[in-house]
Order: structure tokens, then sequence, then C-alpha cells
């Protein structure tokens, strides 16, 4: 193998492994396979990564989390409403789940076998995903805006109501006609609710 003149990181070996997932698919990927995309042993990779699954857990975390990352800035605008930042949130939401199933649907399939299989990590991300809706609610509810005796129900039930959205076995249905008023119509009714 050549040697690589840049320092081997887990950032690295990530990016690596996403482009080999891509060409390859999560069935015949393999960590010798990011390896030689990286120009270095499998034990280098070993060294960063103790095992395949932990290597594909942090890949997944890592796509994950930059949905997480863009939703958490728009939690954060505090000179926004509530009501404003709410609809906001669920329309990046769903606009970044699109996104990916739409311009890199070989990369969104791979990424949809591995959440299957790696239930704890999606389970960590819906929490994250939650508790950024539930900051959202909160704040209106303090704000008046709106009335939520638990916020946290609220929010889990906004993000349930919400689902063929953002859930990623209904992408197909998300470049359907009309889907995006059928969007704007279930977050008018939850605000609507959200309002009491």
């Amino acid at each position: 193998m050549p040697p690589t003149s840049e320092t081997l990181t887990a950032e690295r070996i990530l990016e690596a492994t996403e482009e080999v997932l891509r060409r390859h698919g999560p069935a015949k990927a393999t960590v010798v396979d990011v390896a030689r995309a990286l120009g270095v042993s499998h034990g280098s990779v070993y060294r960063h990564f103790r095992t395949k699954a932990a290597l594909r857990e942090a890949v997944t975390k890592r796509w994950l989390d930059r949905t997480s990352e863009r939703l958490a800035g728009i939690v954060a605008a505090e000179d926004r409403d509530p009501e404003q930042r709410l609809r906001d949130w669920l329309a990046a939401l769903f606009a970044a789940k699109r996104h990916k199933a739409g311009d890199d649907p070989e990369l969104f399939a791979t990424y949809t076998v591995l959440t299957d299989e790696l239930g704890g990590v999606v389970q960590d991300h819906i929490a994250d995903l939650t508790a950024q809706l539930t900051s959202v609610i909160a704040a209106g509810t303090e704000a008046g805006v709106f009335r939520a005796a638990d916020p946290t129900a609220a929010a889990r039930a906004v993000f349930q109501a919400t689902g063929r959205f953002h859930d990623p076995c209904y992408a197909r249905e998300w470049t359907a006609p009309g889907v995006d008023d059928e969007f704007t119509a279930v977050v008018d009714l939850l605000v609507r609710g959200l309002r009491g």
C-alpha cells in the first residue's frame, strides 16, 4: 500500500468509510476496503475503531448528527418566535431527509440498512431530535404562544405526527405531487393544537 502523507484520523476514516459504503453497499463493504481507500493497513483502521460494527456505528452516527446539528441552529435562534422556530424546524427536518434521499439515493439506501441494524444509534438520534422539539415547545409555552402542560409529551406527539415527512420508510412519498401541501396542513393542525 502506498504510504499516506496525511495523519490518519477518525474523521478521515469515517469519510473514507462513507465513500466505500456508497460504492459497495453495506453488505459488501469491508474494513479492508476502507483501509485500501486510505492507503493504510486494516490494522491502522482498527486502532481507531476496534470492530467493523464500531466503525459502522460511528459512520451512521456521523450521518445522523449532520441533521441534528442543522436543526440545533434553529432551536437556538431565539430572535424568532417559538411558533416560527417550530415551523422552521419541522420544515428543515423534512428538507434534510428529502435531500438525503433524493441527492444520494445509494448512500441513503445504505444508511437505511445500517440504521435498521443499529437501533441504539437511531434511538439516540430520535431522543436528540425530540429534545430539540421539547426546547422549542417549552419556549413557546413560557412565552404564552403554546399551551402544553408537558412540553416533552407534546414534542413526542409532534414528532410522531410528522413521521411521514422524516421517517425513511416514507421516502418514496417525499416527492409525490401535493406532499408539500400535505406537510403544511399537518404542521398547521399541530400548531393550532399547541396554541390550545
